[in-house]
């Protein structure tokens, strides 16, 4: 039976872009580039070589001003992480020295994924205020509902660019407008804008941003932290001082070869990546809400660019996601039931809760997302055994 993967938002195989750049330094002995590249003898600058075209190929990518604007962090987690803590802790700091500050705010939107969301409850444990934009039933952030939830003592607020589980893409420089006229940082979580959607981190607004590689074709356990020159920040990763003291450890040079190699044919291929996914997302949604049984998790129209052209989410009544997901992998089809980072979870999607799903149909939901793999044949495929399963 052949494999139909389209949980492509969870992550992606290997890309024969990142997979040629990585195997040099993969190979066995001394004669492989193997080195620290901290190092100062001839392996560890032939290591610090590769490092640096990478961050350099990266920052080109993503639009960044400047090659060391781009930090490597062990994933979009870290990123993220570091991003909300490194950006408040020195934002508060700042202001303290002025003079009479403490506390401290963050603001956030109910549609992040987990990696933001549970970072700022963790900025409560260290004396921040954390307060919520609403979104509206799209899971859209407006600028209005941003600029009534901004206070004087607001340090940092965090949007997503593209929600992983809906595909709700955010006008994110709108939203960065708001945050700099009220002296707040604004970060992007922009993990699934990347390859997916026209993005550069300037014209988002960004003064911080997060990405990872393995959304894109690149391995897992490599993200990148953008964050804009002479961005107050405050490493919380320390030691050997790597990566110009904002995150400290041995950098995975063979992980960040393949990571740029990995971003820079998405970002290439994406105009051919999108028209195509789009194809298949308005196709899926006209055909799978033709069915009674199925309500779209948001109402996307056909050519819709307010939502990612690579996923798709449904919810099915009467069925749970994880029965969906194990009916459609015993038929060859691999999906998910949102956010791959929650699956183990019995309630409902978040996201969904904050677009005002009611729970009984949430917990039914459905996301299918396409990848550079994906072909007509995989739709098709996937539509067979969707009828069977829900029949």
């Amino acid at each position: 039976m052949k494999r139909i993967y389209l949980d492509n938002a969870a992550t992606t195989p290997l890309s024969a872009a990142a997979a040629a750049a990585m195997a040099p330094y993969l190979e066995e002995g001394v004669a492989a580039p193997f080195g620290n590249a901290n190092s100062l003898h001839s392996v560890g600058r032939e290591a610090f070589t590769a490092l640096e075209d990478a961050r350099a190929r990266v920052a080109r990518a993503i639009g960044a001003t400047r090659p060391d604007e781009v930090v490597f962090t062990s994933g979009a987690t870290e990123a993220d992480n570091a991003a909300l803590i490194g950006m408040a802790v020195a934002q508060r700091e700042r202001r303290r020295l002025k003079g009479g500050f403490s506390g401290g705010r963050v603001v956030v939107s109910r549609i992040e994924h987990d990696a933001v969301l549970h970072c700022a409850s963790a900025l409560k444990r260290l004396g921040f205020e954390v307060d919520f934009v609403e979104n509206d039933a799209t899971g859209h952030v407006h600028a209005d509902a941003l600029e009534a939830a901004m206070r004087e003592d607001t340090l940092v607020v965090s949007v997503m660019a593209v929600n992983n589980e809906v595909g709700t893409v955010n006008d994110t420089a709108a939203l960065a407008r708001i945050a700099h006229e009220h002296g707040a940082l604004f970060h992007v979580d922009a993990v699934q804008a990347l390859g997916k959607i026209a993005f550069s981190v300037g014209d988002a607004g960004a003064d911080a941003a997060s990405f990872s590689a393995h959304k894109v074709g690149g391995p897992k356990g490599v993200g990148v932290l953008y964050l804009k020159t002479r961005t107050p920040f405050e490493p919380f990763l320390v030691g050997g001082g790597q990566e110009r003291g904002l995150r400290s450890g041995t950098q995975n040079v063979a992980g960040i070869v393949g990571a740029a190699a990995a971003i820079d044919h998405a970002v290439r291929e994406r105009e051919a990546f999108a028209a195509r996914s789009m194809r298949w997302r308005d196709e899926l949604y006209e055909k799978l809400c033709a069915s009674s049984r199925v309500v779209a998790a948001v109402d996307v129209a056909p050519g819709d660019e307010r939502f990612a052209p690579h996923i798709v989410s449904v919810c099915v009544r009467g069925m749970e996601s994880q029965t969906l997901i194990l009916q459609l992998d015993m038929r060859g089809i691999c999906v998910s039931g949102g956010s791959a980072c929650s699956s183990a979870s019995l309630d409902p999607s978040h996201v969904l809760s904050a677009l005002g799903t009611p729970r009984n149909l949430a917990q039914g939901l459905l996301r299918i997302s396409f990848g550079e793999q994906t072909v007509q044949e995989d739709i098709d495929a996937f539509l067979s055994a969707f009828e069977e399963v829900v029949a």
